[in-house]
């Protein structure tokens, strides 16, 4: 099998840590029984399922928005999948490579209910709470810049204690990618006084992140990606979902020695934590709470950006 050192750290741990955020409902959040869940969490365990063995076979390295890359490139991480956008500027000035998108959203807006905002038009001249490390500030310059106006985005350090800014009126909205928006609302004290509005000022592609010093690794993530996705349309199309799920794994499984894995990996992750679908319903879905529609995450042959890449 091919050899990747960052494959060897893994296994010689016996397990794979990954860069999370310090809790985010819907994406990666910390339970009452000290277990992580969300739709991130998941495509680290499916990671973990591949190179291990065991897709709870993961050390979680809980970091702020600014430190989620470079917590990685530290070494103190192998993957980060903590909400984080996939732009040139930081793999132009961070070396990481982006494996894949895992989330397609948009830049939205927290706002009360009753204050009557409708758009973000409206929103100008105020004050709105941003994550620092995130894209959010530039986003806003931009979209109001375009449309003649401004407002004050005031950057807090974590998603708490920027969610505490929103909440206690010291800002009239709450800025961020709207999927992570609906748990942020959700952790509120009563979400339903708080709507999020429906224009998106930007796309973000969230994505997993590896450095770049490693290519069998980078290759071994996005193939792990690309088997989620692909399995899903795969049941899409038979029809039968554990027939669906073994054609998949069969497809991908013969590949896995030339990425440092056994013949057993591709069926492994989809034990785990099942396709694309099963992953997004789990985290996100109605069950969930949150109920954020797939949208921009539906397969291609939905109307959605979710394309699969070929097993073959």
């Amino acid at each position: 099998m091919t050899s990747t050192p960052t494959l060897d750290a893994v296994r010689g741990r016996g397990a794979l840590r990954a860069v999370v955020s310090r809790g985010i409902r819907g994406l990666s959040l910390r339970g009452d029984d000290g277990r992580w869940v969300g739709l991130d969490t998941d495509v680290a365990r499916a990671v973990a399922a591949a190179a291990v063995g065991d897709g709870e076979a993961v050390e979680w390295v809980s970091a702020d928005p600014a430190d989620r890359l470079t917590r990685l490139v530290a070494g103190e991480a192998e993957l980060t999948v903590s909400n984080v956008s996939w732009t040139l500027g930081r793999e132009a000035s961070v070396p990481v490579l982006f494996a894949g998108v895992t989330c397609y959203d948009g830049e939205g807006f927290l706002v009360r209910a009753d204050s009557g905002i409708t758009g973000p038009e409206q929103l100008a001249g105020q004050r709105v709470a941003v994550q620092a490390g995130t894209t959010s500030a530039a986003n806003l310059a931009s979209w109001y810049g375009k449309r003649g106006l401004a407002v004050e985005p005031v950057a807090f350090p974590t998603p708490a204690e920027t969610l505490a800014a929103y909440a206690d009126g010291a800002c009239a909205a709450y800025v961020l990618d709207r999927v992570a928006l609906a748990g942020e609302r959700a952790a509120l004290a009563d979400p339903g006084a708080h709507r999020i509005l429906d224009t998106a000022i930007s796309r973000e592609p969230m994505a997993a992140a590896v450095r770049d010093d490693d290519a069998a690794w980078f290759r071994l993530c996005r193939w792990v990606l690309q088997l989620l996705v692909s399995a899903e349309h795969q049941v899409e199309e038979v029809g039968e979902r554990e027939k669906a799920l073994a054609q998949a794994a069969e497809a991908a499984g013969p590949h896995g020695p030339a990425i440092g894995l056994d013949e057993d990996w591709a069926a492994r992750v989809l034990a785990a934590v099942g396709t694309y679908a099963d992953v997004y319903e789990r985290n996100l879905g109605p069950a969930t709470g949150l109920n954020v529609p797939r949208g921009l995450n539906e397969l291609f042959t939905r109307g959605g950006l979710q394309y699969a890449v070929p097993l073959h």
